[in-house]
């Protein structure tokens, strides 16, 4: 870093909106929700998203509730065209759906757009071009009416292609690129030009998109530049106003949130805030601020485990255990007057939904329940059990090969200090070690696995296995096909015993144990909305990870988490 940043670096220029009415407005309803995570965020990872991958996300974000996904820019490679193709032809789409992809203001790329959504039911085609005075002159060496003259181009051809494809139900997008760093003036004047091809109405509104492609300034400037262009743009009642927020400032959410105040009608975004360099705003947390004030986001956000679990799978990016609402650490307390808070919100709330008094969710360090994202209340009170921790899986680790993950370390530190709090004994490693083994690898046999037996996977991944399981005095035998294995097993116990359990977190690795060397394997299962470990070790991988997870339902079945009557 140099001393004066001064003589490198200008500070953003202000907006001259003396006027400015969006500090006074509440945001009362929510946006309309785009996620661009098959496209923007896709095109941003180190590895990008298979096919395969990509419908599971798709099917992840139909799931969550949004109706508006950006799913590509099929032009750019055939993995993008054949992606939007099979969505289509293989009738992926929900009809309350609407399919948005990307295109550049080129006549061959528009054309090749065109050819991916043959079929479609209704679809968004989003075109842009650099509209900023750094594209303008470094880049592209153009002038504000050659700029002005692609974009009208761009619409022109997007409403002649479309009249070739009359079954679909057709709407149009356009961003000045990069709004946030474009003079005002012409921005509106590029917009204008655009919605002069395409005539929108209140009947048939097209849609602006004004992306902050680049965070150049604080959010009370975006906010500005968004009221003004909503202030002059003329036909208002017939366009939408889009908002699309990069991080690099670190404030995508606080412009988010303030744009929309100014007068933002629609949000474009990723899960966790994947894109491009620190990426695009994380529509998990917009939604669920505006949820924590009462209003209904229309996403839904309650498996976030599965969400979480579905999101690191397809894109390969783990997610941060502090980030909101969703880190595994984020409903934690370390502080002991912080839990000693917490416990007295929630023993206080119990009280008053007993007696009536009072809905309104109060308590301490929490600004949602963790219940309303299918989390549980351990995740809060487990702070009573860190003290040791560390030195018991130290000596798990290094004495008996038994490396847990981090979560399974908090939990069987309550269970070895139990045991310490009732012997009053030191636990060597030998006794943690007993205990461990005691707990898990050796957890009460409820319902004990008989036989299994793989029979077989698809290209796709796709797993049968046959299983007979023993418990009541009862066996059970099933046949059952799952994406994986370990899911193809779940299946079978839940269809087996009537239940409804999850995976939440798969951890293996080698062990060498005398003679022989096996393998350990930790399960981190949910219970409705409480989640608890299992492990089993085998010198079969696979049999190791079955028998993880019947010790985890096992141990279930002992706290009374499950009943097996069926």
């Amino acid at each position: 870093m140099i001393s004066n940043p001064a003589t490198k670096y200008r500070q953003f220029p202000v907006i001259a909106l003396s006027d400015r009415q969006w500090p006074n407005k509440v945001i009362d309803r929510a946006p309309r929700f785009l996620s661009s995570d098959l496209r923007d965020g896709n095109q941003a990872l180190i590895e990008p998203m298979s096919i395969e991958k990509k419908l599971r996300m798709f099917d992840l974000l139909v799931e969550c509730g949004f109706k508006e996904i950006e799913i590509a820019f099929p032009s750019a490679s055939e993995t993008e065209f054949k992606f939007v193709r099979r969505l289509i032809e293989e009738n992926r789409v929900p009809d309350d759906v609407v399919l948005q992809v990307l295109t550049q203001a080129r006549e061959d790329l528009i054309v090749r757009t065109f050819e991916s959504l043959k079929g479609c039911k209704q679809a968004i085609v989003h075109v842009y071009n650099a509209t900023s005075p750094v594209f303008r002159q470094v880049v592209f060496n153009k002038s504000k009416e050659e700029i002005k003259a692609l974009a009208v181009h761009g619409a022109t051809l997007i409403k002649e292609e479309a009249k070739k494809y009359p079954e679909t139900d057709w709407s149009f997008q356009y961003s000045p690129e990069i709004f946030s760093d474009t003079e005002l003036d012409f921005a509106i004047e590029v917009c204008e030009a655009v919605c002069d091809v395409w005539q929108p109405s209140p009947q048939k509104k097209v849609i602006l998109n004004l992306p902050a492609t680049v965070e150049m300034s604080t959010p009370n400037v975006y906010a500005d530049q968004i009221e003004y262009f909503c202030r002059h743009i003329s036909r208002r009642e017939s366009v939408v106003i889009s908002i699309h927020v990069h991080n690099d400032r670190g404030c995508a959410v606080a412009a988010t949130e303030l744009a929309i105040m100014a007068g933002g009608d629609r949000v474009e975004g990723c899960l966790f805030g994947h894109g491009e360099r620190t990426g695009n705003v994380d529509l998990i947390t917009i939604a669920l601020n505006l949820y924590t004030q009462g209003i209904d986001p229309t996403l839904d956000f309650t498996k976030m485990n599965k969400i979480v679990r579905e999101v690191e799978h397809c894109t390969q990016l783990p997610v941060h255990p502090r980030h909101p609402y969703a880190g595994e650490l984020v409903f934690t307390a370390f502080s002991g007057s912080h839990q000693d808070a917490i416990k007295k919100g929630l023993s206080q709330r119990k009280k008053d939904i007993e007696s009536n008094n009072g809905a309104y969710w109060q308590v301490p360090y929490l600004p949602i329940d963790p219940i309303d994202l299918d989390r549980s209340y351990e995740a809060v009170i487990r702070v009573n059990s860190q003290s040791g921790k560390g030195g018991v899986a130290y000596l798990l680790e290094q004495d008996h090969g038994i490396e847990m993950p981090r979560r399974l370390q908090i939990e069987f530190s309550r269970i070895a200090q139990k045991e310490a709090d009732t012997t009053g004994k030191e636990l060597t490693s030998g006794v943690l070690y007993s205990i461990f083994e005691a707990a898990y690898f050796n957890a009460p046999k409820h319902v004990e696995l008989l036989q299994h037996k793989m029979l077989g996977e698809d290209d796709e991944g796709n797993t049968t296995i046959h299983a007979i399981f023993k418990t009541n005095n009862q066996t059970i035998e099933v046949e059952t096909t799952g994406n994986g294995p370990i899911a193809a097993f779940v299946k079978a116990i839940n269809q087996s015993l009537n239940l409804d359990i999850d995976v939440v977190d798969y951890n293996e690795h080698a062990r060498s144990q005398g003679a022989q060397a096996s393998a350990v394997s930790y399960i981190e299962m949910q219970v409705g909305n409480r989640t608890l470990f299992g492990a089993g070790t085998h010198v079969n991988s696979s049999k190791s990870s079955y028998l993880a997870i019947m010790s985890a339902l096992n141990r279930a079945i002992d706290k009374n988490w499950i009943s097996l009557n069926h």
